[in-house]
């Protein structure tokens, strides 16, 4: 049977959603955070991730792309404030969204001493994320109420992240790299032709 926990209505998760993200924005370490954020984002470079955004471009969509996974980690926070159930709180954030979490929580330290100062636990295990995000799903859903809509250049569906990949897959083995940059089989001692 698969994992069932009755889920807090979105108005509610919205609500504390808002109040999670002010308080984390407000900390005296935020500029920090987010400086070392957007400086990592360019250190991890991900086949599948960041790619799936048309006309993706690292320096001019990172700031955007920052915001909306704090409002991510905001929905995950208050989820699991509500419910204090890790695995529900891992609700579904769209693959774009999901990479700059990534970026997120690599400054550990500071995001550790923010969510502490705030009382919130955040709310990240791989083998547990939720990337099957939908509109009209329950994070859209929540965030809708506490932010309006998402802009959809980010958040993408599920669906149309795989038809992305696939496209970026075949793309990429057309030039050596199999398995979306997984595998290649380039040889460094000897010079690579331009």
């Amino acid at each position: 049977m698969p994992y069932q926990v009755e889920m807090p209505a979105p108005h509610i998760v919205a609500a504390a959603a808002e109040t999670i993200l002010d308080g984390i924005e407000g900390d005296h370490e935020f500029p920090a955070f987010k400086t070392a954020t957007l400086e990592y984002s360019g250190d991890r470079q991900c086949f599948t991730g960041f790619p799936v955004v048309s006309r993706w471009h690292l320096e001019n969509d990172a700031p955007a792309l920052f915001e909306e996974a704090l409002r991510a980690l905001a929905l995950k926070a208050a989820v699991h404030a509500l419910t204090a159930d890790e695995r529900a709180a891992e609700i579904a954030i769209a693959v774009p969204v999901d990479e700059m979490t990534h970026a997120m929580l690599a400054q550990a330290q500071l995001l550790n001493r923010i969510a502490e100062a705030r009382g919130i636990s955040i709310i990240h295990q791989t083998d547990q994320e939720n990337t099957d995000y939908r509109a009209g799903g329950y994070t859209h859903e929540c965030y809708c109420l506490a932010w309006g809509e998402p802009p959809e250049r980010f958040w993408l569906d599920h669906e149309e992240v795989e038809r992305r990949r696939d496209m970026l897959a075949r793309m990429y083995a057309s030039i050596g790299l199999d398995r979306s940059g997984r595998e290649h089989q380039i040889d460094f001692a000897e010079p690579v032709a331009a």
